[in-house]
């Protein structure tokens, strides 16, 4: 149990909304803001990327209310969940809106916190660890080393309508940073592996896809720009991708999977 008065956590008071960041799956990345919030809300209004573990330390009676939104799959509206929470909010419930990763990172955190800005409800908004920071350390590769890089570029690889974000300049993205990370970009990946070569990257250079990231169903693709769309075909969302030189680090630095092969057991074989 939290002692939120020893911490000087912030009251959780009844007619706000707070946003607040569930990181990319495993439970033990929430933040104690996090904690703290589904320790204390009416109502949980959370997205189809939270982990079932993290929904069970919601406080007893409390409200589960599913908003989530799946690629090529009937989903509610933007408009509609932020409607949605500003109801529950006026009705004078302590509301917590939770979001798979961070919510201001391709989250759209920052469009419901605008629309609450804007009907007059009191919001805070509670930061989580991004699927392009987590699920690269649970990968064993290093968002940034300084033998590879000292830059690095996100992007989404679909829009809102579900194509190949057309409003990039892919040129320019390719030469920008040595490492790119990609969120939803799975089905893309052939597209945007041939724009990115277009634009100066090397077939050969590594790119790994990281699947279900942080739980116990993560699986990494290790393979090259070239390849990678034959490679990861069929690779399960949600998934994050990343191009660049730290991918070489995923052999050495895998402790996930190192975890994994300590725990088989050799008489089992």
């Amino acid at each position: 149990m939290i002692d939120s008065a020893l911490l000087g956590l912030p009251d959780f008071a009844g007619g706000q909304v707070w946003l607040v960041g569930a990181g990319p799956g495993d439970p033990g990345l929430l933040s104690v803001l996090a904690l703290h919030a589904l320790a204390s809300a009416d109502v949980v209004v959370y997205d189809a990327l939270v982990d079932p573990r993290i929904l069970r330390l919601a406080r007893p009676g409390a409200m589960l209310d599913f908003a989530g939104k799946r690629g090529g799959r009937p989903s509610p509206n933007q408009p509609d969940i932020s409607a949605r929470l500003i109801r529950l909010a006026r009705a004078g419930n302590r509301v917590l809106r939770l979001k798979g990763g961070d919510p201001c990172v391709f989250g759209r955190g920052g469009e419901e916190a605008l629309a609450l800005a804007a009907a007059g409800v009191s919001f805070r908004i509670v930061p989580g660890i991004t699927a392009g920071v987590g699920g690269l350390a649970y990968a064993g590769i290093p968002l940034t080393h300084r033998d590879t890089n000292s830059a690095v570029t996100f992007l989404t690889g679909h829009d809102s309508d579900g194509a190949v974000p057309g409003g990039l300049d892919w040129r320019a993205i390719a030469a920008g940073a040595p490492v790119l990370v990609l969120y939803m970009a799975a089905r893309h990946l052939p597209s945007i592996a041939e724009r990115l070569m277009s634009g100066g990257r090397r077939s050969e250079e590594p790119v790994a896809v990281i699947s279900k990231a942080t739980t116990e169903a993560q699986r990494v693709v290790v393979s090259t720009l070239g390849q990678v769309a034959t490679a990861a075909a069929g690779i399960e969302a949600p998934s994050i991708v990343v191009v660049g030189e730290v991918v070489r680090f995923h052999a050495a630095l895998d402790w996930v999977g190192a975890l994994g092969a300590r725990r088989v057991d050799p008489a089992a074989g």
